[in-house]
């Protein structure tokens, strides 16, 4: 009889510690989603996008867009993480210094930017399956605050090869002032290059510790598709693609823990913590590890 109340007593125990366990994993989880909520959401060719997308994130205001299309929504979930943060030289929503002289150029050039895409900036913002009327709606929300939109509507591809040879000028300043960046990136390539041989050997001795990193209980892969695969799935800004083992090559002979530098702190055109300042240093890592896994 007492040996079936002990028993009893143990399986519990058991139950009852299994129960905990359980609670504070999802409380984790939980957590790192709360973390990422703030951050822009790639769709992904396939994918239900636009308006249907945007009309799930709960945004109802189509003030800005002068139609039934969500241009606050559709922007919430695809422009935001670039032109909030400023990530890969976008100009940030709202400020009027960063857009004096885009606006100066007319809304349809840049919604003609948006469309077809410019620079660093994907076409419809790396989302192919934007509409042209999803995507002038998003553009009208993000330059209301710094310029008169006019109603939207308009035939965006008969003035198409004007609005083309108009950014010439623009295009051929902004190769001019990347190509007397070069001499610069190659100085800071060769610093990289220099901390390589320092990195190698902090690498074998966290090897030889055979210690597990803080990060390895995190799911990086949740992290990566919410914030790094807009840019390191089309190779936007120059961010080398996941899986290019050309890409990564030279970057990854500077060892793990400059890239981990790179990715927390920013690097070029790579915002620190990839635009979102709410991860932690070990979430940043963990996404890290996910990106470079194929190639290593």
């Amino acid at each position: 009889m007492k040996s079936s109340k002990l028993i009893m007593g143990c399986l519990a125990t058991l139950g009852l510690t299994a129960g905990i366990a359980v609670a504070q994993d999802d409380a984790e989880r939980e957590a790192i989603a709360e973390r990422l909520k703030p951050v822009g959401e790639l769709c992904l060719q396939g994918e239900d996008c636009g308006t249907a997308m945007a009309a799930s994130s709960g945004g109802g205001d189509t003030s800005s867009d002068g139609g039934s299309v969500d241009g606050e929504g559709i922007y919430n979930n695809v422009c935001m993480a670039c032109h909030e943060t400023g990530a890969a030289g976008a100009p940030v929503r709202g400020d009027e210094a960063g857009w004096s002289e885009r606006t100066g150029k007319g809304f349809e050039t840049l919604l003609s930017h948006a469309v077809n895409g410019f620079n660093a900036m994907p076409a419809r913002g790396g989302n192919p399956n934007l509409s042209d009327a999803e995507v002038e709606a998003a553009v009208a929300y993000l330059v209301e605050p710094v310029m008169d939109v006019p109603e939207l509507g308009g035939d965006t591809g008969a003035s198409g090869d004007e609005e083309a040879a108009a950014s010439g000028e623009e295009q051929a300043a902004a190769d001019a002032e990347d190509s007397s960046s070069s001499e610069a990136q190659a100085a800071t390539d060769g610093e990289d290059a220099a901390s390589g041989e320092e990195q190698a050997a902090a690498d074998g001795e966290g090897a030889a510790s055979g210690d597990e990193p803080a990060h390895a209980g995190i799911d990086g892969e949740a992290i990566y598709n919410s914030v790094c695969m807009a840019c390191h799935e089309t190779g936007a800004a120059g961010a080398p693609v996941r899986g290019n083992a050309e890409q990564w090559s030279a970057r990854l002979e500077q060892g793990i823990e400059t890239l981990y530098d790179h990715s927390i702190n920013g690097f070029n055109a790579m915002p620190a913590k990839g635009g979102n300042p709410s991860l932690s240093d070990d979430e940043v890592k963990a996404a890290t590890d996910y990106l470079v896994e194929p190639v290593q």
